[in-house]
């Protein structure tokens, strides 16, 4: 029997892969300190997407909420994640940044990370270790996990080598974006990665998308792996991982042993799915299984944004058809790893594929720079036709005329005008009009205001069964009179 630890998703990937991001530190403040006594060995919490969507659309100050969180859950390690190469342009960022972003994180009090690349640049992400070790921080050198022709054990296993040869990785972290892995894969995959990586940890988190999840964190325990990540039941399934409940439940059943306060599940659960229900966001998600997402492997929280570029152009109901397309151009283009930035420039060429019924008539830039090597090598050649039509684009000899720069830390805090890495970072992520309207907000909300209540829940419940054009609620506490539009 093992001892299990766990990884807690909650305010991460559950909230990236449901709430699109957009989870206020207020939403989190009041249960965070429950979190933080629940025994997790990790709390996941940080990432560059993260402060930008803040910023863009709740005019949050995000160092501030982090901070606010940071000193709510003094107990466990908290998780900040990144690319080795961007923040969160889809482009590239320069590493002076890059360094700069990891040391401010560490600044702020985020001691563990999870570095990952699909295109397996290990020297940079080697290089973003060593400066969290500056700090003492934990290093988690991300795997991510790929169904393709040239995504074999072997591959992985390689990489996971090269990754934990570091003195500066203290675990390898098994990433499986799209939730395809079965018993029948791990059985040779976990053997041949741990053959690499010696008694370096390993990490295990996949995105229940196919409902295969919760049973390959089962599994893989048969393989050695004892750190599994997991979420909060309403924040987990669908595009995010496997429920903390659920996974629990399963490991006592075999005879695994754990350390979490389960009598600390359900309070937290009920917080959760109020704020979740009452902002209008996605809770307590299950997926069907979809044979075409083993082609396309779009991560869960892609599908939404496939449907809004689609909506543009008055198409949603194409979608099957973009997802079919997405399959056909991520062969295409090499077999790119389905996670930021691959997910999204492969899903957006497939939409435009489709919406301009002429396949590569328009390349973003991103794919030009993907193409001639800006992002790190392919995994697989791009096909030559492909390649041909790509570099043969109207932006392509501008694009390829002017590769990625590298300025040092002087020269951006120059550039931006501010001597605070803090603010360095702000302005690097997004144009000045929204850090305006952000300053002008104020200061971060400490809660969030629950638009539920017994009274307001019967309302819903009259509106939707009313045939009246006028609806009349009394209580002690209200007298609210509901008409429809037009009444």
């Amino acid at each position: 029997m093992a001892h299990i630890e766990f990884l807690d998703e909650t305010m991460r990937d559950g909230q990236q892969s449901l709430w699109g991001m957009r989870m206020q530190a207020g939403m989190a403040l009041p249960v965070a300190p429950l979190v933080d006594k629940t025994g997790f060995r990790v709390i996941d919490l940080a990432g560059s997407s993260l402060m930008e969507v803040m910023i863009k659309h709740a005019r949050e100050n995000p160092w501030e909420g982090l901070d606010l969180l940071v000193d709510a859950m003094p107990r466990t390690r908290l998780r900040g994640g990144m690319r080795s190469n961007a923040s969160v342009t889809f482009g590239v960022t320069p590493d002076a940044l890059m360094d700069c972003w990891m040391r401010q994180l560490n600044e702020h009090g985020v001691r563990s990370f999870w570095i990952y690349d699909v295109l397996f640049n290990i020297d940079k992400m080697h290089r973003l270790a060593k400066v969290a070790k500056e700090y003492g921080s934990e290093v988690a050198g991300a795997v991510m996990f790929a169904l393709s022709p040239v995504h074999t054990d072997e591959f992985f296993a390689e990489k996971a080598g090269q990754l934990a040869a570091s003195p500066d990785i203290d675990t390898i972290l098994l990433y499986d974006t799209a939730g395809v892995l079965e018993k029948e894969r791990l059985k040779t995959l976990v053997p041949a990665i741990k053959a690499k990586i010696g008694d370096t940890p390993l990490e295990f988190h996949a995105n229940n998308i196919l409902g295969l999840s919760g049973k390959a964190y089962v599994d893989i325990i048969e393989y050695g792996v004892t750190i599994l990540h997991t979420a909060s039941r309403p924040m987990a399934n669908g595009p995010s991982v496997p429920s903390t409940e659920s996974v629990v439940r399963n490991i006592e059943l075999l005879g695994h042993t754990h350390d979490l306060d389960t009598s600390l599940f359900q309070p937290v659960a009920d917080h959760f799915r109020a704020v979740g229900q009452a902002a209008g966001f996605l809770v307590d998600q299950f997926n069907e299984y979809d044979v075409l997402a083993m082609e396309h492997q779009i991560p869960g929280g892609m599908t939404g944004t496939l449907k809004a570029q689609l909506a543009q152009y008055n198409m949603t109901d194409r979608l099957a058809d973009v997802l079919e397309e997405t399959a056909v151009v991520r062969r295409e283009l090499g077999y790119p790893g389905m996670a930021t930035p691959f997910s999204q420039l492969v899903g957006t060429l497939a939409v435009l594929n489709v919406v301009t019924g002429e396949r590569y008539s328009v390349v973003p830039d991103e794919v030009i720079q993907y193409a001639a090597g800006f992002y790190g090598d392919p995994v697989a050649p791009v096909e030559p036709d492909v390649m041909d039509r790509i570099m043969s684009s109207s932006r392509a000899k501008e694009v390829v005329a002017n590769p990625p720069e590298q300025p040092t830390i002087e020269e951006l805090r120059k550039r931006y005008g501010t001597k605070n890495d803090d603010e360095l970072i702000l302005r690097a992520l997004v144009p000045e009009h929204d850090l305006k309207a952000m300053w002008a907000a104020g200061p971060v909300a400490r809660d969030y205001p629950l638009l539920s209540s017994p009274e307001l829940d019967e309302a819903r419940r009259l509106m939707k069964v009313a045939n009246s054009p006028v609806v009349q609620i009394r209580s002690e506490a209200m007298n609210l009179t509901l008409r429809r539009k037009g009444a």
